[in-house]
């Protein structure tokens, strides 16, 4: 696998990715649906409240555990990071190549997984017998949906409710803000994802919903997911804000150095009014429940006069 094929897996990989109750909400529920409609669409037949649960994603680990579910999950993938306890888990391989001998072995009531394991994880799983529920949430509104549902059927519904009600507040107090600017008032903003090659947050993505809820306006106006773009098109589009993915693979900051000293970039307003910005990868790619942190981060970062 070439180095332009590593990164985009890597990037993809976080981006699609892209968290304990105090008083027992992982304790078994005495009822729970029999079936329900997981995120793909897929009809998910349940047999009782799943006691030992996998994981295939990092986001949906950390829906769990905030759902105070730490105690049921049995296993994690290598990329599991959050909340810090979850690195004690057993680790059952990679997001996209996850061990199905291993997670078999584990003998799960509960697989939770993501839209790559469509195709062939799930049918495989399945086909040995194990349930599997897949969530795909790619709008904050669907994040809030996925804990609702592995709420519902964990048996820990109320605890979701709690959860997603204190997310929506925190949305609220962001655009009851944002939701007053003007046009004028809303700076231009470019997140890069990566920087060789140069790749950027389009449209439907989390990070152009963050933008926009935040106050400011995307850079990256006609294209989807996360284009290749060209230093050109920067100096050209200007952005008043850049906010650059750090944290992601060996690459660490590599990204936000870029953005600082490209000699290219020198003269763009970002760069001239130093507004050029790091942020975690790992918040700002995993749809879990800390992405209102990102949201409330990205705020702060593009709106510091309304957000102190």
């Amino acid at each position: 696998m070439n180095r332009f094929l590593r990164i985009c897996f890597l990037v993809l990989a976080s981006l699609s990715l892209f968290v304990v109750s105090a008083c027992g909400a992982s304790a078994p529920a005495k009822t729970g649906a029999s079936s329900v409609t997981d995120q793909l669409g897929r009809t998910v037949k349940l047999d009782g409240i799943p006691q030992r649960i996998v994981s295939l994603a990092p986001s949906n680990t950390e829906i769990l555990y905030a759902l105070g579910l730490g105690d049921r999950v049995v296993a994690v993938t290598s990329y599991d990071n959050y909340p810090p306890e979850v690195k004690q888990k057993p680790n059952i391989g990679g997001f996209s190549d996850p061990n199905l001998e291993k997670i078999v072995s584990l003998s799960p009531d509960l697989v939770v997984a993501a839209p790559i394991h469509e195709k062939q994880v799930i049918p495989e799983l399945e086909a040995k017998g194990i349930t599997v529920l897949a969530l795909a949430p790619k709008t904050l509104d669907d994040v809030m949906s996925a804990i609702t549902l592995v709420g519902q059927v964990t048996g820990t519904a109320n605890k979701a409710a709690g959860v997603v009600s204190g997310m929506q507040k925190r949305i609220k107090a962001v655009t009851d803000k944002t939701d007053k600017l003007a046009a004028g008032q809303k700076p231009k903003v470019l997140y890069i994802v990566w920087h060789d090659p140069l790749m950027a947050s389009g449209l439907q993505t989390f990070h152009d919903e963050l933008i926009k809820k935040a106050g400011g306006v995307n850079m990256i106006t006609d294209a989807t997911g996360y284009p290749s773009i060209s230093l050109e098109t920067v100096v050209k589009d200007n952005p008043d804000v850049i906010l650059a993915g750090i944290g992601m693979g060996q690459g660490q900051d590599a990204p936000l150095k870029f953005a600082q000293r490209e000699s290219s970039l020198r003269l763009v307003s970002a760069r001239v009014n130093n507004r050029i910005y790091g942020v975690d990868s790992d918040l700002s790619g995993r749809a879990g429940p800390r992405i209102v942190d990102v949201l409330e981060e990205f705020a702060r970062l593009i709106h510091p006069e309304l957000f102190k």
